[in-house]
Formats: structure tokens, sequence, C-alpha cells
């Protein structure tokens, strides 16, 4: 299994939900994130109001499970519909999961579609 991450612009959210989900990946974890880094728009401030030491400016976060054999197709749909062509469009990152445990069924024989 994987975990795909992807740090994404909140525009492009409903255009990569939907692109994914019209693939077969259904399930997917949705987080407001802040960050810093080489963004587009260095003319708009980008002034946090919860780190005001930071040049931040707000990105959305996906969280994908899925397993290995899935990788590159989950990726690329992410890296096609997310894309502007501008800096700061984001990145995507893959990383291995060991073990994974139910809460209600203590289960860890999770099946991924």
């Amino acid at each position: 299994m994987k975990l795909i991450k992807a740090y994404i612009r909140r525009r492009k959210i409903q255009e990569v939900y939907y692109t994914l989900k019209s693939e077969g990946f259904c399930c997917m974890t949705f987080v407001e994130c802040e960050g810093t880094g080489r963004y587009s728009d260095r003319e708009k401030e980008h002034i946090s109001q919860k780190y005001p030491f930071a040049d931040a400016y707000k990105v959305l976060k996906i969280e994908l499970l899925i397993s290995s054999s899935e990788v590159e197709r989950v990726v690329s749909i992410i890296r096609k519909t997310a894309r502007t062509g501008y800096k700061g469009d984001g990145m995507v990152m893959v990383s291995p999961v060991e073990e994974v445990y139910k809460i209600r069924t203590d289960d860890n024989k999770l099946e991924l579609i």
C-alpha cells in the first residue's frame, strides 16, 4: 500500500476530486493548509493571520491510501488536473504504508479497491 499526499491550489480541488472519483478512487481526505514556497502571485500579499511571521498562502492537501499498483495512475491524474503552469502548482509525495488498522473492527487487513 502507498499513501499519496498532494498539496495543490485551492481552486483546482474540485477538478482533481471529480477526475479521481470518475477513475474509481472514491476515498480521500482533504485538509486546508497554509504553506510557504515559490508561488506565482508575488505581487499579491499572502500574510498569514495564524502565522504572521510567514509569507504564507492557503493550499489543500489531498491524502489517498491506494494499492501500490495504482501509484502511477493516481500521480498522473493529480499532476495533470492540478497543473496551471505557474510556480506554486504544488507537489505530490508517495510514501509506503506498512500497516493499517480499522478502529471499529481492529482489523489490519484493509482491502483497497
